[in-house]
């Protein structure tokens, strides 16, 4: 089983590190390698650009791809699936117009030029608008193309929309919302090892923003500790051995929010557990 993932730029780090926290581990990785071994024999790791991978898994070159949306979809690849959202690397696809402009809906590119460096998406944004302008493909730099003349309006990439505020570009439209994704080629779908590692990967989002909660509990407290405790389908109470020879208490473990440990903490100490432990959860399978 062969995963291609982004071999530099933004998305490379957080991809590794994923792979890594689900069990993952590279070995003779370096850089520069177009392959890396991992840790399951059965699993290695090819390494290229985000907007190839598509292709890569679509032609057979990996069976697993991650990558963000908007370069599947861009790909126009019709014989993989999405299996995960990874939930890293959002960010939107825009239409955007110069703020001083003319153009302040879709309507208003009918015959106009759009450059973008998403040709294929953007013809189908438009398509789906019933609206017919020049689309211009540009490799870089797509915020400065209507400041020189070269379109009307772009489509281009924003996270949190600076750039184009600094060149002072108005959103009009989302044209589409990314996230990277974990995609498969359809007719490895149904082999146990891409389940394997979709589960793996799902185990460390799961996990992410979890506590693990440990305390001891006299066994009259159990009702109202569990009453306080906003675990995933309540607390798990197990019997313990006590060194002092004294009965009629209880370990009581719980999965929590993050943001409530700290209330979670305060609420089962009124109601009587001590002994309070909070650990991390590395992955979490439900």
């Amino acid at each position: 089983m062969r995963i291609a993932v982004p071999n530099k730029g933004r998305l490379h780090e957080p991809t590794i590190d994923l792979l890594e926290r689900a069990g993952l581990h590279l070995e003779n990785g370096a850089d520069r390698k177009l392959y890396a071994d991992t840790v399951d024999p059965d699993v290695s790791v090819l390494f290229a650009r985000a907007a190839d991978i598509p292709e890569y898994v679509a032609d057979g070159a990996a069976d697993l791809g991650i990558t963000g949306y908007d370069q599947v979809c861009e790909a126009r690849v019709d014989n993989v699936s999405e299996l995960l959202d990874l939930e890293f690397g959002r960010c939107r696809l825009v239409l955007a117009a110069p703020e001083d402009g003319d153009i302040e809906s879709v309507a208003d590119l009918e015959g106009g030029t759009v450059a973008t460096e998403f040709p294929n998406i953007t013809a189908d944004f438009f398509a789906d608008a019933g609206v017919d302008p020049d689309i211009v493909e540009v490799s870089g730099a797509t915020e400065l193309t209507p400041h020189v003349e070269m379109a009307d309006a772009i489509v281009d990439i924003t996270s949190t929309g600076t750039t184009l505020k600094m060149n002072r570009l108005a959103v009009i439209e989302e044209v589409l919302a990314s996230s990277v994704r974990l995609f498969g080629r359809e007719d490895v779908l149904e082999d146990p090892k891409v389940e394997e590692v979709r589960t793996a990967l799902a185990s460390v989002k799961q996990a992410e923003g979890k506590r693990y909660l440990m305390m001891n509990v006299p066994e009259g407290k159990i009702e109202a500790v569990r009453d306080v405790i906003p675990g995933m389908g309540g607390p798990t109470v197990m019997d313990i051995a006590d060194e002092n020879g004294e009965d009629g208490k209880v370990a009581v473990h719980a999965v929590v929010d993050e943001r409530d440990v700290f209330e979670t903490i305060t609420e089962v100490k009124k109601a009587g557990a001590g002994d309070i432990l909070v650990t991390e959860i590395e992955r979490l399978i439900e």
